[in-house]
């Protein structure tokens, strides 16, 4: 599949107002609000276009194998620091479309931190380039970082670049008994002190805390936090077959920030305390991380009419309805995924 052909795809869609539902390996169809429209697959359009391990940057075509990615900086002995998670054939454009980030970003930084550039086809078909190859060429209005977590409702990611970063060459992880409030009290101490700590997972009574870097400071890490070393497996985590997330109940990821107070009920905390992995009522826990300062996403369940995301405020509403009409005017590409006024 060619660029000209995806082009020419959306082209067509918005002159028949069809919408399209932009799908690489469907590994996210799960995520965000119910996909419709007619499938416009981008698993033809494939391949690494570019990788300068010396400037730590890679760029690759949007149905490129997110596996084939890894593989590639894996030989050179580097990798994606922010930890994306697969959850199944996932695509290097659905990889940044999503937005998702795992384990280790409390600590790197989140996807969009490491988009450098992007090529996209917006709602007429048209290609447009944003960013480049290098942090200097972002300045002003940044539209690449903009695309990353829009879930393909503003254009279709053909192509981006992605900063990189070498594998730390220690690692180990840590297990210690504490309860919720004191794993979160240590969490945010640790925080303020230079410790290479990589991710943290607290549950039901257990706290694993993963070091990463050099061996000198992870050891010297280690005698500082104490804890068992044990072989947890954060991609489990990751990828959500950790048994915690068994099971049909909705799941909800309540961001706030990381010294709030323990919450109720049952949960997997992440990022330091910044990220709690919940099941429960959506009105209660939504009205829990406003409260908090921050927001709860239902990421699954059966039914998603209480809307995927947390309700926008009505200024930050009238803004996402005019970046969706200056990219898609004709209202094409993805609608409702991120929200159903969109």
């Amino acid at each position: 599949m060619s660029l000209q052909a995806l082009s020419e795809r959306i082209r067509d869609a918005a002159e028949r107002k069809l919408a399209l539902r932009l799908r690489g390996g469907g590994s996210k169809d799960f995520y965000g609000n119910a996909p419709r429209g007619d499938v416009l697959d981008t698993r033809g359009y494939a391949g690494i276009v570019a990788y300068e391990p010396s400037e730590l940057v890679l760029t690759a075509r949007c149905g490129t194998p997110l596996s084939h990615v890894e593989w590639a900086l894996n030989e050179r002995g580097q990798c994606l620091p922010f930890e994306p998670p697969h959850f199944g054939a996932a695509t290097f454009g659905g990889c940044v479309a999503a937005g998702l980030s795992g384990p280790r970003r409390a600590s790197a930084g989140a996807l969009r931190d490491f988009v450098l550039g992007v090529k996209l086809l917006d709602g007429r078909g048209r290609v447009l380039q944003f960013g480049g190859q290098v942090m200097k060429n972002v300045a002003g209005y940044d539209v690449s970082r903009l695309v990353a977590g829009s879930l393909g409702t503003l254009g279709l990611i053909a192509e981006a670049s992605i900063k990189v970063l070498p594998r730390p060459p220690a690692e180990i992880t840590l297990r210690l008994e504490r309860d919720e409030a004191a794993a979160l009290e240590a969490m945010n101490r640790w925080a303020g002190e230079p410790l290479p700590i990589s991710a943290t997972a607290w549950h039901a009574g257990v706290l694993h805390v993963r070091l990463s870097g050099s061996d000198v400071a992870v050891r010297g890490a280690m005698s500082r936090i104490a804890g068992a070393e044990v072989d947890y497996r954060w991609d489990a985590l990751r990828e959500q077959t950790d048994p915690f997330f068994a099971g049909d109940a909705p799941l909800w990821r309540v961001s706030v920030p990381s010294v709030t107070a323990p919450l109720p009920g049952a949960q997997l905390i992440e990022w330091g305390g910044a990220l709690r992995w919940m099941r429960g009522e959506g009105a209660k826990l939504r009205d829990l991380a406003k409260r908090a300062g921050g927001h709860a996403t239902l990421f699954r369940a059966a039914d998603k009419s209480a809307g995927a995301f947390q309700p926008l405020e009505p200024v930050v509403l009238r803004l996402h309805r005019r970046l969706k009409g200056a990219f898609d005017p004709a209202g094409i590409l993805n609608p409702g995924r991120l929200y159903a006024e969109l």
